[in-house]
């Protein structure tokens, strides 16, 4: 059975900090994308992040670029997001998703993934 479970959230204070972590199991976690997501209340789920399969190569939308890090622990099957500098705007349920990638372009489009964990909620405070 695949799994994919997300933990970390918690609530923070603007210019703060959170690490995610999505646990992967029941499929080869090598040969997966894995990405992170969020949708806030009210809007569409967003692609944040994302690890290649293979050489692991790393993507960010615009809106993280910079203050957040993803990074893979493949002996433990574990993807972790580092989040520094949160703004309000970074509040959301935040969701990691397990795919693919044939085309660096998709890699944080939805369709790309197949398999989605439970979210996470991320709060931060003004």
């Amino acid at each position: 059975e695949v799994q994919l479970q997300a933990s970390g959230g918690g609530l923070v204070q603007a210019g703060g900090s959170l690490r995610l972590s999505c646990a992967a199991s029941g499929f080869s976690f090598d040969d997966y994308a894995i990405g992170w997501f969020r949708q806030a209340p009210g809007r569409e789920r967003e692609g944040v992040s994302c690890i290649s399969a293979g050489e692991r190569s790393t993507y960010y939308s615009d809106s993280v670029k910079g203050r957040f890090t993803i990074s893979s622990d493949n002996a433990k099957n574990t993807v972790y997001l580092q989040m520094n500098s949160l703004k309000p705007e970074d509040t959301a349920v935040y969701y990691c998703a397990a795919g693919l990638l044939l085309y660096s372009d998709y890699a944080l489009e939805t369709p790309t993934y197949d398999y989605w964990g439970q979210g996470t909620l991320v709060t931060v405070s003004s």
